[in-house]
C-alpha cells in the first residue's frame, strides 16, 4: 500500500543556503535525528491518494526507524546489516540485505556514504513557497523515482518531494527535527513479532 518504503531516513539542520557544497557539508555533520512526519501522495494531477504520518529516527550509515501511525501501522527498521518491514494489519514481516534494498534510493542519498554524486547528479533548484530547494536525479535509470526535491528552511530540512516514473509524487513535511541526539540502546532492533509471517527475499 505505501509505495514509498525507502523514503527512510532524513536529513535535518542545513541553512536555508541549500547549495551541493552545504549538502556534504552537512552529510559529514549529522550522524543521528529524529523527527515527526506527514506524507501525502499525489497522483499526475494533484489529486490526494493518500495521507499519512509517523515518526522517524536514524543514525548514520544505514540504521533507522520509520514508523507509520497513522492512517495504518507499519515499522521500516534498517538495523545496519538487514531492512525490516512490519505491516501490522497483516501481521507480516519483510526482511532483506539492506545494502541491496537501498541501492539509489532517498535513504542512501542521506544515509549510506557520503559519496552521493556517484549516484546523483545533484543542483540547487531555487526558492519556492518560502524555502530554498535542491535537487537530486538518480543516475542508474532502473531506480523507483526520477526526481527528488528537498527544501530547506531556517529550521533546516522541512520538506522533501519524491516523483515517480508514473508520475505521482510524495510530499513529505517534517516538525520537531533533532540532530545528533543519542538513540535508545534498542532503536533500531526489530524482532518479529510472535505469529507474525517472516517472508525473506
Amino acid at each position: 500500500m505505501r509505495k514509498f518504503l525507502y523514503l527512510l531516513l532524513l536529513l535535518p539542520g542545513l541553512s536555508a543556503a541549500a547549495s551541493v557544497d552545504t549538502l556534504k557539508t552537512m552529510l559529514n555533520q549529522t550522524t543521528t535525528a529524529k523527527a515527526r512526519f506527514a506524507q501525502i501522495v499525489l497522483d499526475k494531477s494533484g489529486k490526494t491518494l493518500q495521507q499519512s504520518s509517523g515518526t522517524m529516527e536514524f543514525s548514520r550509515p544505514g540504521r533507522f526507524r520509520w514508523e507509520y501511525l497513522k492512517p495504518y501501522e507499519q515499522s521500516i527498521v534498517g538495523d545496519g546489516t538487514r531492512l525490516w518491514i512490519y505491516d501490522k494489519d497483516l501481521n507480516q514481516v519483510t526482511v532483506r540485505k539492506l545494502d541491496r534494498a537501498l541501492g539509489a534510493s532517498p535513504a542512501a542519498l542521506l544515509a549510506g556514504s557520503n559519496e552521493i554524486e556517484k549516484s546523483y547528479v545533484l543542483k540547487s533548484a531555487g526558492e519556492s513557497g518560502g524555502l530554498d530547494w535542491l535537487e537530486a536525479v538518480p543516475r542508474a535509470q532502473d531506480t523507483a523515482f526520477d526526481r527528488i526535491r528537498m527544501g530547506f528552511g531556517k529550521t533546516g530540512l522541512e520538506a522533501m518531494e519524491l516523483k515517480d516514473q508514473f508520475g505521482q509524487t510524495t510530499v513529505i513535511k517534517f516538525a520537531d527535527l533533532e540532530r545528533n541526539v543519542k538513540p535508545s540502546a534498542d532503536a533500531f532492533k526489530f524482532t518479529p513479532p510472535k505469529g507474525a509471517a517472516v517472508i525473506s527475499e
